[in-house]
């Protein structure tokens, strides 16, 4: 069973991202080792994350996305006891740091809108320490490349990452891997 997460990315850099059950049915079936779930709720969530560990594939859980949760940290403390999930991906430095306290292996997520949230990014980071941060949108190898200089975390680059040259452009750039719901770009 894979579980260290660097290895499983220098393995393939390729994250499948998955919203919906078609996208998870496909997503266990590719040489992907890690599987993002955008799209869960706390019903069926431990049935999700066992689908994917059962494909020997790494689930990290959007718990911002976790449908039946208020964005607390008892959200964490479920996942912990009533799941095998192997890391938590969110956009709060709160959450990622509890996360980071229940043993997760963390992904903070920063928008990339402005000027603003990239200047915005050392303060959330210094709180949240997180073992990976993404950033979206992924197609950007110039804000990427800005990323990089500013911080010592390995990125993963997500959103708008839909062909090849999104891909080798992200990784020249600095990305250790990429993220898609795109299931074209899984098999790259």
């Amino acid at each position: 069973m894979r579980k260290n997460v660097e290895q499983a990315l220098e393995e393939n850099p390729i994250i499948a991202a998955v919203k919906d059950d078609k996208g998870l049915d496909e997503a266990i079936q590719t040489e992907c080792h890690v599987v993002f779930i955008l799209n869960s709720d706390l019903i069926n969530v431990g049935e999700i994350v066992e689908k994917v560990k059962n494909h020997d594939k790494l689930a990290f859980v959007h718990i911002d996305l976790l449908e039946g949760t208020s964005n607390k940290e008892v959200a964490l403390q479920f996942l912990k006891e009533n799941t095998d999930v192997d890391g938590i991906i969110s956009t709060k430095a709160h959450m990622v740091h509890a996360a980071r306290d229940y043993g997760f292996y963390t992904i903070h997520r920063f928008f990339l809108v402005d000027s603003f949230s990239f200047r915005s990014m050392d303060k959330q980071i210094a709180q949240s320490n997180p073992h990976f941060i993404e950033i979206l949108p992924g197609m950007m190898p110039k804000a990427i490349g800005w990323v990089k200089e500013k911080v010592n975390i390995p990125l993963i680059a997500s959103g708008l990452v839909c062909e090849k040259e999104d891909v080798v452009n992200a990784i020249q750039a600095g990305a250790v891997a990429i993220s898609s719901t795109n299931n074209v770009v899984w098999y790259l």
